[in-house]
């Protein structure tokens, strides 16, 4: 009896801890770039999709942007076609694109809204072909070394940059109380199909429709200082200084650029949270410490 009652106390402090961010975020638009580590474990799949089942139940809209990578690189391999990488970007011929579209459009797009679905929700999946959601359009590569005169121009295929995004069909769907689940999948202007870095979608959807917060799941604890403490509460001049220093480097640089650019673009905080930690989303949002790195816009006093 008396494990019980400690429990349902415990549960008590968290919904009274989680009570004020409910408030604060009622109505207001989360968007959630989900993949990588997040998706390894049927269990954090599953805890995923509760948490935003359980956002949109207390009245915030979440809008799911995904991945695939990995899974793009398995069916690659079975079809015995090369992945081939240039600055982190995978090069995407016309065969290759067919996979991504069958592999994120279809596979994994619908693994996702049906998990989503199996937990009480209302998931509809998109990619951004649909009534052109993400207009593209061809993502120029160059390269510059110092013998060059003039920097090279590489073509890495079908990889594309966000030009647009389709806000009036996203508000549509929150409206109607569906959880959208986006591919980032482009479509340019003769209708050509773009492999495009779902953290940019990410970013550019949480611009377009003015959201609260964009949060990237990600597979470390956040952004880390140089002694392996996770950073948090940065404004984005500190973001800047901490890239000039040479503290944020590497693979998180585009994570962090883009994050910056969102929260500069009018989305008020970006999180970078650690897909790998169960309930990732709910603890960042709904208390106090939180479990990642947040960017604001705010200026400090």
């Amino acid at each position: 009896m008396t494990h019980s009652r400690e429990v349902a106390t415990q549960v008590a402090q968290v919904l009274s801890e989680a009570l004020p961010y409910i408030r604060r975020f009622v109505g207001k638009t989360l968007v959630v770039k989900y993949g990588g580590n997040a998706m390894e474990s049927d269990e954090l799949k599953a805890g995923f999709a509760r948490d935003m089942v359980l956002m949109k139940a207390v009245g915030i809209n979440p809008v799911v942007v995904h991945g695939g990578g990995p899974q793009i690189g398995d069916l690659l391999n079975r079809l015995s076609i090369e992945s081939r990488f240039i600055d982190g970007m995978r090069v995407t011929d016309a065969q290759t694109m067919d996979v991504v579209e069958m592999v994120l459009g279809g596979l994994v797009n619908k693994d996702i809204v049906n998990l989503i679905n199996r937990h009480g929700g209302s998931a509809i999946g998109l990619t951004g072909k649909d009534a052109e959601l993400i207009r593209a359009k061809k993502l120029t590569v160059t390269r510059k070394t110092p013998e060059m005169t003039q920097p090279e121009i590489i073509d890495i295929g079908h990889v594309g940059e966000v030009t647009g995004v389709n806000v009036e069909l996203l508000n549509m769907l929150v409206r109607g109380n569906f959880i959208p689940v986006i591919a980032p999948i482009g479509v340019g202007p003769e209708g050509e199909s773009y492999n495009i870095n779902a953290d940019l979608v990410a970013g550019k959807v949480a611009e377009a429709l003015r959201a609260e917060k964009l949060m990237l799941l990600t597979n470390i604890a956040g952004l880390m200082d140089k002694q392996g403490e996770v950073l948090t509460g940065l404004s984005t001049e500190q973001v800047d200084a901490l890239i000039a220093d040479g503290t944020i480097y590497g693979g998180m640089l585009p994570k962090i650029r883009c994050a910056l650019e969102a929260v500069q673009g009018g989305v008020t905080s970006a999180h970078i949270i650690d897909g790998r930690v169960p309930n990732a989303v709910l603890l960042e949002i709904f208390t106090d410490t939180g479990v990642g790195t947040l960017i604001t816009n705010r200026r400090r006093a």
